[in-house]
């Protein structure tokens, strides 16, 4: 069966940093890309990064790029984002996913298959 459970999230204060992280089980984990998503209250679901299964390639939402990096840690079967200089925008439920197909690296959400249960992040102003 395959699971996916993040964790890592909080209350903290604008420019704080936060570490999320996403437990991947029942899946050969170094063979799928990953990625994170978040959804606010009233909003869709939107990409914030994601990761290849192969050469570590990254992709970022514009909104994140440069405070965000997100890794993996194929040994452990585990997804992290670190994010700093978090700002109240960035509050939100954040996901991870498991890309459908072993290999390439997609963007939309539609293109992954299975999803944590979230971890909410919140950040105070």
């Amino acid at each position: 069966e395959v699971q996916l459970q993040a964790s890592g999230g909080g209350l903290v204060q604008a420019g704080g940093s936060l570490r999320l992280s996403c437990a991947a089980s029942g899946f050969t984990f170094d063979d799928y890309a990953i990625g994170w998503f978040r959804q606010a209250p009233g909003k869709e679901r939107e990409g914030v990064s994601c990761i290849s299964s192969s050469d570590g390639s990254t992709f970022y939402a514009d909104s994140v790029k440069g405070r965000v990096t997100i890794s993996r840690d194929n040994a452990k079967s585990t997804l992290y984002l670190q994010m700093n200089r978090l700002t109240p925008e960035d509050t939100a439920t954040y996901y991870c996913a498991k890309y459908r197909n072993p290999g390439p690296m997609g963007w939309g959400p539609r293109e992954y298959d299975y999803w944590g249960q979230g971890t909410l992040v919140t950040v105070s102003s």
